[in-house]
């Protein structure tokens, strides 16, 4: 599995949990960083599922 797809996996759920955050307590920065860590993950993760179909095409 690619480095990618676990910091994804983190920055998203850091993201969610910063989100939340800021909607419960009125905070629209942090919950804009939040989102935006969020969308950072997902990207990550999209990068990172590109690289381990690559290295499982070439293994074969």
């Amino acid at each position: 599995m690619s480095s990618n797809r676990v910091d994804g996996a983190i920055d998203k759920g850091v993201g969610a949990v910063k989100e939340a955050a800021g909607k419960v307590t009125g905070n629209e920065r942090l919950e804009a960083e939040g989102l935006a860590q969020k969308t950072k993950g997902d990207v990550q993760n999209k990068v990172g599922q590109v690289q381990d179909k690559i290295g499982d095409a070439i293994k074969k």
